[in-house]
């Protein structure tokens, strides 16, 4: 119980510019290794260019669907779901204990919503050179956001999230420190994003949602 640790013994609360909660080693060792593992293509040998969006794969149709010749499939983002689940054990064990009535019940009462109706979404993200993300709040079906870091290739800690107040003025900078992370609830004023920035290799997180449709991931 990495993360229900990492809640209730190493998190945070911070309230500027809008509440959140860093937790420190919120992920297993077994967990980590998958983040650094996945297979998630490279825009840039492709010659996409981020757009500050994660729709990375929204591009020309042989990156959306594949290649039809039968080569391997280009895949820019990697949601974890049951049927690649067993490619991801340490992840899917976190899944479950994400789904456990004991964490999302821990988590409502920290945020203030209830989650006992709501769905895991996991992705595991790899941006590369080039990648940023414009200030947005997110959409209102993403009851929980939360990114956790996997800094395995000692990229520098300004790499973290960026957060803004009401005003799109940056005011604070999340520290992309490995086995480090965030989350807090969506809301009207939850400006975050990434500015520009220089990435040397890779920049690998997990993303971790609770979302109102559906998942593969119910909570029990």
């Amino acid at each position: 119980m990495s993360f229900f640790n990492s809640l209730n013994n190493k998190s945070k609360q911070f309230d500027s510019p809008f509440r959140h909660w860093e937790l420190n080693e919120p992920l297993t060792s077994e967990a980590i290794n998958e983040i650094i593992k996945a297979d998630i293509a490279n825009p840039n040998e492709h010659k996409l260019e981020y757009d500050g969006t994660r729709a990375i794969d929204g591009g020309e149709g042989k990156f959306r669907e594949g290649i039809s010749s039968g080569g391997k499939a280009l895949k820019f983002r990697c949601f974890v779901t049951k049927e690649n689940s067993k490619d991801f054990p340490g992840l899917t064990k976190l899944i479950e204990e994400l789904r456990h009535k004991e964490t999302h019940h821990k988590i409502s009462e920290m945020i203030g919503k209830d989650l006992s109706n709501s769905f895991v979404r996991v992705e595991v993200i790899c941006d590369r050179k080039g990648f940023w993300l414009k200030p947005h709040c997110d959409i209102k079906e993403k009851l929980l956001s939360c990114l956790l870091f996997v800094n395995n290739e000692n990229e520098s800690e300004n790499l973290g999230t960026d957060f803004y107040d009401n005003n799109i003025k940056l005011v604070k900078t999340l520290p992309y420190r490995h086995n480090y992370g965030y989350f807090f609830s969506s809301g009207p004023n939850t400006w975050h994003g990434m500015e520009k920035k220089e990435i040397i290799k890779e920049r690998r997180c997990l993303q971790v949602n609770y979302v109102t449709f559906n998942t593969d991931w119910k909570v029990y």
